[in-house]
């Protein structure tokens, strides 16, 4: 794993330079927070499985705190902020520290013929709250980023879009399936670590 330790992590990801999009601001806006500690065997990272929900796109699926901007939020870190106290009640303000962003991500919406952007922050924790999850989240989860790092964990899945088959990256951490998004945020983060500090 390229970094173990917080303030390796702070270090790294204040000064990444994310990809941001140049449509951005004329598109439908999300975000996510990825909420990172340290733990006995290095970084981990929460996130939670989403409900079972009928009508939900992203039922049951592994994701990041985070969801769509409000017409309240001023901007989207407090998206991400705002969204993170409504599903699993823990207050970014009081308990964390935001240190940057990863890149802008492009995805077509389910509803709606214009796409959107999700934007992940990354945050950092040392003491965490008890946790209060809302109808939206059945579980959370803490995953190593190491896990990721060895890409001898990673498996293929079938996807199926408009009769086209795709097969697409995947890991299984303790029996749940983490791709997509996600898995495209997760990369880029372990990417950025790698890069900066080097494989330690």
């Amino acid at each position: 794993m390229p970094v173990q330790y917080l303030n390796q992590l702070v270090e790294i990801t204040q000064s990444y330079r994310p990809r941001k999009k140049w449509y951005r601001r004329v598109v439908k806006r999300s975000a996510v927070a990825i909420i990172v500690r340290e733990a006995e065997l290095g970084l981990e990272a929460l996130m939670i499985k989403r409900a079972d929900r009928e009508g939900d796109p992203w039922s049951g699926h592994m994701a990041f705190p985070g969801g769509l901007s409000d017409h309240s939020d001023h901007n989207n870190l407090q998206t991400a902020r705002r969204e993170t106290l409504e599903e699993i009640g823990l207050d970014t303000n009081q308990y964390t520290q935001c240190m940057g962003r990863l890149s802008d991500v492009m995805v077509q919406r389910h509803r709606g013929k214009k796409p959107m952007i999700v934007t992940p922050y990354v945050f950092t924790i040392e003491d965490v709250p008890e946790l209060t999850l809302n109808h939206e989240v059945a579980d959370i989860l803490w995953v190593p980023l190491g896990f990721f790092a060895d890409h001898a964990n990673r498996q293929t899945m079938q996807w199926k879009l408009k009769k086209i088959n795709f097969t697409l990256p995947c890991y299984f951490y303790q029996q749940q399936r983490i791709w997509g998004l996600s898995l495209m945020m997760m990369d880029e983060l372990i990417a950025a670590l790698k890069a900066t500090a080097g494989d330690r």
